[in-house]
């Protein structure tokens, strides 16, 4: 359900337009100046709104762009009862969405209103895709290996040196690897992925290097390896610990001529190509075992940069935590949840064996069974799996789910929909007003749902 703020100094005005959108089931506050209005954009999440130009205390051009301040993408609605087409221009100059006059025909005015929601929906779509297309995501943090980890990318990134990243699963070796080539000169070309675990032995030289038509039964036409595709850019070899002896011996000759050779090929190919690889394995214990060449393991590690594990680095954890709450809200086109000190207090407790995977992880499960304000019995009763049980309160927290039982991700969203709605209309003996409140959905809406996953009192 859309939020919208009314802010007008007639009270006639506010009490029309509050009747009008509540009918069509928006969401509305209203104020009567622009003062206070400022104050409640900057505190709340409103999709949208509605105000007018002249009024006491500030003049709705200064809530306009004050709002903005606060507000970069939220869509603003002008009204005047002495509309002018200099008003209206200077409106829009300075990101209105739209101006209307008083008093506000019903048809435009609703147009306007959906259009402008639907504006704002299309943004926070558009910033969704984009981040999920760029991949490029901050390295967060200021514990002194972060740190250490930014100032090496910043020295080592212009260069072509290669450079092999270590740490546990999760800890954000992949990230490292792309800001690598975010800050290298070869950023406008390919960065190539290759997930050399994932991968069977015997078709890695196959990814790696391609093949030709008819090399094995398989190899029904042509195909360009990795290296090629990467040619002028960067290719990433994550976990490299994992890499068949065959094909580490034609990876060390290509890092030492710079020249490939097609699967059931003669021909010589020449790549120019950056080699940043990752692994999570101790590569030097790997080469004591005869797992991993000796050889191969200076080539690729000109340059160390070791990602430490999410337990060495706690005090990074509400930074992390805050970001992904504002990213996965945004996500889900929903206002972004607060934290307590005491919730990260108890985040800092855990022990992040995922890395910050699994904070990510948690976090998102955290937003979604939790209220508006997440509180350390939250994290203590959807603790991640991997954690010791918890006690909350001197009871035991709540069993653990299994998550196989669920075919895809919407599955697990009703069962945790379901889980949480019965839980609190048994907090609140079954008060459905009470419930809707403390939930902060509509009651018709908590009806709706209550309908939807067959709640019945007593069950």
């Amino acid at each position: 359900m859309a939020k919208i703020l009314i802010i007008d100094d007639e009270r006639s005005i506010r009490n029309t337009l509050r009747e009008i959108l509540e009918y069509e089931d928006y969401q509305v506050e209203d104020v009567d100046n622009g003062i206070d209005g400022i104050e409640l954009i900057e505190k709340n999440d409103y999709d949208l709104v509605l105000c007018d130009i002249k009024m006491n205390r500030m003049d709705g051009m200064e809530v306009l762009s004050e709002g903005l301040a606060f507000k970069p993408d939220l869509p603003f609605i002008m009204i005047s009862g002495h509309g002018t087409v200099e008003t209206a221009v200077e409106a829009s100059k300075k990101g209105a969405f739209d101006f209307i006059s008083k008093p506000p025909d019903l048809n435009r005015l609703l147009i306007t209103v959906r259009n402008a929601l639907d504006r704002g929906s299309l943004v926070t779509e558009a910033k969704v895709l984009k981040r999920q297309v760029s991949k490029v995501r901050a390295i967060l943090g200021n514990s002194q290996p972060i740190v250490k980890i930014k100032e090496t990318i910043e020295r080592v990134a212009p260069t072509d040196a290669r450079v092999l990243i270590t740490g546990a699963n999760g800890s954000g070796k992949e990230l490292v690897a792309r800001w690598l080539h975010e800050k290298s000169s070869r950023s406008k070309s390919p960065l190539i992925e290759v997930n050399c675990a994932a991968i069977p032995s015997e078709l890695i030289e196959s990814e790696l290097f391609g093949h030709e038509k008819g090399s094995f039964t398989s190899a029904v036409k042509q195909r360009i390896g990795k290296f090629e595709s990467a040619d002028g850019g960067t290719l990433f070899l994550d976990e490299i610990g994992d890499m068949s002896q065959s094909a580490q011996a034609k990876v060390l000759r290509a890092l030492q001529e710079n020249k490939i050779t097609r699967v059931g090929g003669e021909k010589e190919i020449e790549v120019n190509v950056r080699v940043v690889a990752a692994t999570n394995k101790d590569l030097l214990k790997e080469i004591e075992a005869g797992n991993f060449r000796m050889d191969l393991y200076h080539r690729l590690s000109v340059i160390l940069i070791h990602v430490p594990p999410l337990s060495e680095r706690k005090d990074d954890i509400a930074l992390l935590a805050q970001n992904f709450i504002d990213e996965i809200c945004n996500d889900y086109g929903m206002p972004s949840k607060k934290i307590s000190d005491s919730a990260l207090d108890a985040l800092k407790e855990l022990p992040w064996t995922g890395n910050i995977r699994e904070l990510r992880n948690m976090v998102e499960r955290l937003i979604i069974l939790s209220d508006k304000v997440i509180t350390d019995n939250d994290v203590k009763a959807f603790a991640n799996p991997s954690a010791p049980a918890h006690v909350a309160n001197g009871a035991a927290a709540a069993p653990q789910t299994d998550f196989n039982q669920f075919a895809n991700f919407q599955e697990y969203k009703d069962y945790a929909e379901r889980e949480y709605i019965k839980f609190k209309l048994e907090k609140n003996n079954w008060n459905v007003s009470k419930t809707a409140d403390d939930i902060d959905i509509q009651r018709s809406h908590l009806y709706s749902k209550i309908e939807k996953y067959s709640l019945k009192r007593g069950e």
